[in-house]
């Protein structure tokens, strides 16, 4: 699966990212609208990743949206 899936069908993905990084609010999703980069950005503040685990928790997210 590619970000562009995900950013395509925001709506779907949404949930399944809340139920990956329960720190995210409704409110961080909304803002992070399919935005890969926003998404990075959020779990570096929320969950104190630097921008090469960030990265990798999305690929590996990404991995098992199969």
């Amino acid at each position: 699966m590619n970000w562009d899936q995900v950013e395509g069908d925001w709506k779907q993905f949404k949930g399944k990212a809340q139920q990956q990084w329960g720190k995210l609010t409704n409110d961080d999703l909304d803002v992070i609208a399919g935005k890969r980069t926003e998404m990075l950005g959020l779990l570096q503040k929320r969950y104190g990743h630097d921008k090469e685990q960030g990265e990798k928790a999305i690929n590996d997210w990404l991995d098992g949206q199969k």
